[in-house]
């Protein structure tokens, strides 16, 4: 499971490790799980005026277009995640992947420090994952 700062990070750069994650989802090298709550907040964060000058309306949509066709989609869950970030904002993240097993990979510190709680990778980590099998 992708955080949506990781695929607009991938976006805004084409060098780096988030956009080495969205080359590998791209060649099929991992399975993507989506929910409709991290594709809102993917959609809000890619209106953002800051971010609209670099991706703009037709680019986003196409963005989650591709994102919405190449993933798993999972329901959100109804239950309290097993752990809590900092932010709260983001426990719907540790909820999501915790229901579905699923690993989160994202840049936020205040995710990356629940590592050994939830299975947590930064990009750069997950890469090396990916390179590892």
């Amino acid at each position: 499971m992708l955080d949506p700062n990781v695929v607009i990070s991938g976006v805004l750069s084409s060098q780096g490790a988030p956009a080495d994650v969205l080359r590998a989802l791209a060649a099929g090298e991992f399975e993507l799980m989506v929910s409709q709550s991290l594709l809102d907040e993917l959609e809000r964060a890619l209106a953002y005026p800051k971010l609209r000058r670099h991706v703009d309306e037709a680019a986003a949509a196409e963005l989650l277009r591709w994102l919405t066709d190449s993933a798993t989609r999972a329901a959100d869950p109804a239950t309290e995640p097993p752990v809590h970030s900092r932010d709260p904002d983001d426990d719907y993240l540790i909820a999501l992947a915790a229901a579905h097993r699923a690993a989160l990979v994202s840049g936020d510190k205040h995710l990356l420090a629940l590592d050994g709680e939830i299975p947590a990778f930064s990009p750069r980590a997950f890469v090396g994952l990916l390179a590892e099998s």
